[in-house]
């Protein structure tokens, strides 16, 4: 679609013009019209416009004066003349300033739609050579950067090569520091970084001339003129609302040199997680880390011992102790990735011994392999205290459920010896040296019933087999399955097997089941 303007101090010649457009059958989106050259500008100011169909002779600014306007403010559009007979030297003059082509008046249908058909069909051609430039222009630069990519990273290149390129960005090469460029945010954050807006910003700051794009993933590097102090570019930044860390290399001398200031860059960038406060890191910003250290097993070694227990608490105060700024600060990052190492090292150990009880995936080893793929120091340590708690909680769940199970066998022995005794579950509860409510609760979970139905139910099953396999009386019976009194038993037992005791005796002996014949005593 293309916009176009009208431009005639006559309202008729611009009505019968607005009515002849409309009927043609052409991409035309809005049609403006003005009645003179100033009002025109000011349309062309206000609005996206494609083609101007002006008159020469108009009060205030006729249509010649229009387009040297146009021309000299570099507002882009095309022009067809309308004009009289008499006016040929001017419509000349019109050709001179750029018009695609003039109508005589009074205009024709016809040659009004083939003259807007030549002028479409001119912009369509200039487009698509516009368009052809450009990606060829595009190859060839992707091309080129690819090229200083591969050097930049390390890839041998001929002399010949470099005395080639370097001539390209002459200004740039003399004396420059390659820049990364990492929008401060959150691992959790939504949205993609603006990495185009940063480098946008640093060829605002430097120029064209003086700002290169070598990479834009994972991490915006750029090769920029030393000329400037580093914190122009940060000041550039925050005032475009932009929270940005900035990593600059020292300067260096010569497209030669390249190789060897990505180096330093990759050092910084490493070392950028222990230095959150600076907005921009600078070799001199770790000059001096030592190089020796020892690794604190001992308060790893007491970290992982409180595996398996409640104490959450003290789990994060040993991270935070581990993890201390200042000394992480005083060493080389590798200090703080072997770190890392033995931490993670250690979780592997712990989570394979578990694994078969939690299942695959339980903890996310993974995650804390790569110190870098975090946006800072502090992210990791948050990832790495979520697993360990996790881990914890794992450990400390199985390490119950294996004690409970213990002691319920052992509470189950000790009823079944003692069934016969006053027996309650104070007394039971006690032999395994567990709280009151905690045990009957953890009874019911796991048995099924409580703890006075289970005793119940394993006097009875004694009770029925005293009942069919000897002639003792129902009281002594009583007494030796561990009630106090013979009416206890019996409301007891009727109420579970509906019937009496003696009821039960006879019936079961009449079945065929009887002294020395236990296999079917307990129903």
């Amino acid at each position: 679609m293309f916009n176009i303007l009208i431009v005639d101090d006559q309202k008729h010649i611009c009505d019968g013009l607005v009515t002849m457009l409309q009927q043609f059958s052409l991409p035309i989106g809005s049609i403006h019209e003005a009645g003179n050259g100033v009002e025109a500008l000011r349309i062309l100011h206000e609005h996206s416009i494609q083609l101007v169909i002006t008159d020469i002779k108009m009060p205030d600014m006729d249509g010649l004066e229009l387009m040297a306007r146009t021309r000299e403010e570099r507002i882009e559009v095309d022009y067809l003349i309308i004009s009289g007979y008499g006016e040929f030297a001017y419509a000349q003059r019109a050709i001179e300033l750029g018009a695609k082509g003039y109508l005589l008046k009074p205009v024709k249908r016809e040659d009004l739609q083939a003259s807007i058909d030549h002028v479409l069909q001119e912009m369509r051609t200039r487009r698509e050579l516009l368009k052809n430039m450009q990606d060829i222009s595009r190859r060839a630069e992707d091309a080129e950067r690819k090229e200083l990519r591969l050097f930049m990273k390390g890839e041998a290149v001929a002399d010949d090569w470099i005395h080639e390129v370097e001539p390209m960005h002459a200004q740039l090469w003399s004396h420059y520091r390659l820049v990364m460029l990492r929008e401060e945010r959150w691992i959790h954050q939504p949205g993609a970084p603006n990495i185009h807006g940063l480098e946008s910003i640093a060829y605002r700051v430097y120029g064209g001339l003086k700002c290169l794009c070598l990479q834009r993933h994972p991490q915006l590097i750029l090769a920029c003129a030393a000329d400037l102090p580093p914190d122009a570019l940060l000041a550039a930044l925050q005032s475009e609302q932009f929270r940005a860390v900035a990593i600059m290399t020292d300067p260096v001398q010569g497209l030669k040199q390249l190789p060897e200031a990505y180096r330093q860059l990759l050092e910084l960038y490493r070392h950028s997680c222990l230095f959150p406060e600076q907005r921009c890191l600078l070799p001199t910003h770790i000059e001096g880390l030592e190089q020796q250290w020892q690794l604190p097993y001992e308060d790893i070694y007491a970290l992982f011992q409180l595996m398996g227990t409640d104490n959450d608490g003290l789990i994060a105060e040993y991270i935070s102790k581990i993890f201390q700024k200042k000394v992480l600060q005083r060493y080389h990052i590798n200090y703080t990735v072997q770190l890392c190492r033995a931490l993670v090292d250690m979780i592997d150990e712990y989570e394979r011994v578990i694994r078969p009880y939690i299942g695959e995936g339980t903890i996310d080893i993974d995650c804390l392999r790569n110190l870098f793929d975090y946006p800072g120091m502090r992210d990791y340590i948050q990832a790495l205290q979520q697993q360990l708690l996790s881990l914890n909680q794992h450990y400390y769940e199985l390490k119950c459920s294996y004690r409970n199970s213990q002691d319920l066998n052992e509470a189950i022995r000790y009823i079944h010896a003692n069934y016969h005794k006053p027996l309650d579950l104070a007394m039971v509860s006690n032999h395994v040296s567990l709280n009151y409510a905690y045990f009957s609760n953890l009874f019911k979970k796991n048995v099924g019933k409580s703890f006075a139905e289970y005793l119940r139910d394993v006097r009875l099953d004694k009770a029925r087999k005293l009942l069919v396999d000897t002639d003792y009386k129902v009281a002594d019976i009583a007494s030796m399955v561990g009630y106090e009194n013979y009416k206890s038993f019996t409301r007891v037992f009727r109420e579970v097997m509906r019937m009496q005791p003696t009821e039960y005796r006879q019936r079961m002996r009449r079945m065929g089941t009887g002294k020395g014949n236990t296999s079917s005593s307990a129903l």
